[in-house]
């Protein structure tokens, strides 16, 4: 495919709240031909009309259009059919994290990908993210050394809806916040968890059915000591989805970044502006969804697998289910974990 030959993608489901903003950038890359489809019409349509792009409530009708690639931002549990219905189309896939509610299920998408000769991409777009990437080069590059530590955070606010309901969601804030940290520990580390360690708890919003945060400890082959905070520990009113911030400690220097440290931030307590609505934060760094989709698109020009991948999807959420698995036994847990 050459750089002039439309791409076309379609957008599945915009249950995720990031689906809209993917679609927005999508919608804004020359020579993408953008459609969308959400079997939810009050949800889907008012933000296919909103972009002006074409729009069904049929994931069926939406394939037969022949997508170079689909966007997968359905609730967890529906990851694994509509991407197996995206590759049996012959369509490349960015499916949004985390990959799987079960790792027999990622295991299948990813099979499903690898038999039709279709990228399976996994939305992690905290690794476009202007301080993180320069994190990850002084990493890579050595200039720390030897890591021994890492403290990682994504604390979040509670984002209600499906995300509360174990069968649609997996699981709660550990299956919803974890897995960011978790890939960029591998990417950063180059190295895999060994041993998991976690305790959660649900004394935020304890009428919830899931647990509402959860601190992690990872060991990594290379001997590497991490901790994870994935709480939904942030007020309702607070600007972002959450606060990705790691914090490295290597032989040679000490290194940290905050994922969402690029604002303008403004407190206003005038007329019309009163309570939460008082506090904003205007980003002016890169927009790292817009570095995850143009990944994604400029593999399926070039016919190069995109990082991350499928693969790297299924061992950041192997990293969540093994936490789970930790604080129900209140015992280490070994990996790799049996599918």
């Amino acid at each position: 495919m050459t750089n002039t030959t439309p791409v076309k993608i379609g957008i599945l489901s915009f249950a995720h709240l990031h689906g809209a903003g993917y679609a927005s950038v999508l919608a804004g890359i020359p020579g993408v031909e953008l459609r969308a489809a959400d079997e939810n019409a009050e949800r889907g349509k008012p933000l296919a009309d909103r972009l002006g792009i074409p729009f069904t409530t049929s994931y069926d009708e939406l394939l037969e259009w022949g997508p170079d690639g689909v966007v997968v931002c359905s609730e967890n549990a529906g990851h694994r059919a509509l991407v197996e219905k995206a590759a049996a189309a012959g369509a490349h896939v960015l499916c949004e994290k985390p990959l799987a509610t079960s790792l027999a299920d990622g295991k299948a998408m990813i099979d499903a990908c690898d038999a039709a000769g279709v990228h399976l991409m996994t939305a992690f777009p905290v690794r476009f993210a202007e301080p993180i990437a320069g994190l990850e080069q002084i990493v890579r590059s050595g200039g720390l050394g030897r890591i021994h530590a890492v403290a990682g955070t994504n604390p979040g606010t509670m984002p209600g809806g499906w995300f509360v309901d174990p069968k649609l969601a997996g699981g709660g804030a550990v299956m919803d916040h974890t897995v960011h940290v978790a890939d960029l520990l591998r990417w950063m580390l180059g190295s895999e968890a060994v041993e998991v360690y976690a305790q959660h708890n649900r004394i935020l919003y304890p009428d919830l059915p899931v647990e509402t945060a959860g601190t992690i400890a990872v060991t990594f082959a290379d001997g590497t000591v991490a901790t994870i905070d994935c709480s939904w520990s942030r007020p309702r009113s607070y600007p972002t989805w959450g606060a990705v911030t790691m914090q490295l400690v290597g032989e040679e220097g000490v290194a940290s970044a905050d994922a969402f440290a690029q604002t303008f931030n403004s407190y206003y307590d005038g007329p019309g502006r009163e309570g939460p609505q008082s506090v904003s934060w205007t980003p002016w760094g890169g927009n790292a969804d817009a570095g995850l989709v143009e990944a994604f698109v400029s593999g399926i020009r070039e016919g190069t697998a995109p990082h991350p991948n499928g693969w790297d999807g299924y061992r950041a959420t192997e990293i969540a289910f093994a936490a789970y698995k930790s604080a129900e036994t209140g015992q280490p847990v070994k990996l790799p974990l049996e599918v």
